[in-house]
């Protein structure tokens, strides 16, 4: 299962393999460079779409933005079950001391209280304890599945409020036997998870206080259940995903023809970088007046692993990456922080590495005490400079310690000043040590987009990272997964965009007029 945060192979767990080829059914005219312009005039998805269209903007009523809000809540929705195993629901918790869980506490109370005062009048009031059971009913029956219809007759029959009423009329109703009843009910329905509230449930003689506790595992059972639901549902989800998504966002492109605009830009960014460098390239004197041709697939990876770097905090994702905004994120702090540690390793090699060979485990401490001082590193309040400056210090305190225990001398005050002044100018702007790091980083990312999916390998790791190898295979792997589902689903919008973007309006006006023929 994808994005589970465990290490796994690139590109298994997909969707499905018809899937995977509906992608590259779409990106085929775009897979590289040989590609004609005339492989782009069969239009890939429907016209609402394409970039290109030239009809004047429609005016998009409240409604058609309330239908694409919910289209995008029901599709984000729908993605994080779908890729997210851990996803599940969670019972919404009011701020501690806040007013809102104050008024809260208090309305409660003030319930409890009344029903208290009813049930201890003489004779006792039991008008609201009926309704309270009336409500455990309909949630009792709730949880049963269509074929219990022995239990749901059961609990038909003992709960039934009418009979329950006739009882209180003549002083004869058991209130207690009847919440009796219904914790032996929901001991039956109730997850394992919960056997030790019912146990506290049953070992609670004030009948007020128990049915008030009675509500409260009610409520957790109904997460229960919904998060039981969640789990049966994944796997339909996981078959259905790409075509799902990629429906609910052709309905959102529909009702707002503008929701293709941040992609369009993250696209064409990544066209004019390639373009760049290609011109930089060119021999001087060689034949250059004609626009250099780019492979669509070098221009899409290309603009994924700018994700790597993105910041998102001040920069808008493209639309079509909005779903996995919170995992590309995560993914990418992490890669920052790797990419830290592996600098900090690199320059301890480099400097006392001749001193401390044959200490792997000194190595994996120095790795540990720099994942823990780097921890929250992606926070504004967060003093690098501090922190590198700190690592450096126990690292010097780590290696002195090493070397005494092997009888050599401790490193002396130049050496140490060095290596905590070189940990502390990494966070500065073209460091040559993080530029190396983060282009073999880079490298290890696009060798990965470039294998088939999918694979049962991952690429060797370039030098210099064999300390952060594990951690980067598994980052690797969720990010490829990540990339890869993302191809699927949107690969006939891609497609669009890079025509117009690769081919200009020629290749566009050749798509037109097919569709008009």
């Amino acid at each position: 299962m994808p994005f589970n945060g465990e290490k796994q192979c690139v590109g298994e767990d997909q969707p499905s393999d018809s899937d995977s080829s509906r992608f590259s059914e779409s990106m085929a005219s775009l897979s590289d460079s040989e590609c004609s312009r005339q492989s782009f005039t069969s239009d890939s998805s429907s016209k609402s779409s394409s970039p290109a269209s030239t009809s004047p903007p429609r005016v998009v009523t409240f409604d058609e933005v309330m239908a694409a809000a919910r289209n995008l809540s029901n599709m984000t929705l729908a993605h994080e079950i779908a890729v997210n195993e851990n996803f599940q629901l969670k019972q919404d918790a009011l701020p501690e001391n806040s007013l809102a869980s104050r008024v809260k506490h208090i309305v409660h109370q003030a319930f409890w209280d009344v029903l208290q005062s009813e049930l201890n009048a003489e004779p006792p009031e039991y008008e609201h304890a009926i309704k309270l059971f009336e409500e455990i009913r309909e949630i009792l029956l709730s949880f049963l599945t269509p074929g219990g219809n022995r239990l749901r007759n059961q609990i038909c029959e003992v709960l039934d409020t009418d009979l329950i009423r006739q009882q209180a009329e003549h002083s004869a109703v058991d209130i207690q036997g009847l919440a009796n009843y219904v914790i032996s009910i929901m001991g039956k329905l109730c997850a394992p998870v919960r056997d030790d509230d019912i146990r506290e449930l049953k070992a609670t003689n004030d009948i007020v206080e128990v049915l008030r506790q009675i509500f409260h595992v009610l409520d957790l059972m109904k997460m229960d259940m919904v998060n039981f639901t969640i789990r049966s549902l994944r796997p339909h989800l996981q078959r259905q995903l790409v075509d799902y998504e990629r429906t609910k966002f052709q309905e959102i492109l529909e009702e707002t023809p503008s929701a293709l605009d941040q992609t369009t830009g993250w696209i064409k960014e990544s066209v004019n970088e390639l373009l760049s460098l290609s011109e930089t390239a060119l021999t001087p004197g060689a034949e250059n007046s004609s626009k250099p041709s780019l492979s669509p697939t070098l221009v899409l990876n290309n603009s994924y692993l700018k994700l790597l770097q993105w910041d998102y905090q001040k920069k808008e994702l493209p639309e079509t990456l909005m779903t996995d905004g919170a995992r590309l994120q995560e993914l990418t702090e992490k890669l920052n922080q790797l990419k830290i540690i592996a600098c900090l390793s690199l320059i301890t090699n480099n400097m006392v590495g001749a001193l401390t060979e044959g200490l792997p485990e000194l190595a994996n401490r120095l790795k540990r005490i720099s994942a823990v001082l780097l921890e929250g590193m992606n926070k504004e309040t967060f003093n690098l400079k501090e922190v590198l400056n700190s690592i450096g210090v126990q690292t010097c305190v780590e290696v002195n310690k090493a070397l005494v225990e092997r009888g050599l001398s401790i490193l002396n005050a130049e050496i140490q000043a060095n290596l905590i002044g070189q940990f502390s100018s990494i966070e500065e702007e073209d460091n040559p040590i993080w530029s190396l790091i983060d282009k073999r980083i880079q490298l290890y990312m696009k060798s990965l987009l470039c294998l088939p999916s999918p694979q049962k390998c991952m690429p060797p790791v370039p030098g210099g990272l064999a300390i952060i190898q594990q951690e980067l295979e598994v980052l690797g792997s969720q990010y490829a997964n990540i990339v890869n589902l993302n191809k699927q689903v949107y690969g006939p919008f891609y497609a669009n965009i890079l025509r117009k973007l690769l081919f200009g309006e020629e290749a566009m006006g050749k798509a037109d007029a097919s569709s008009a023929n």
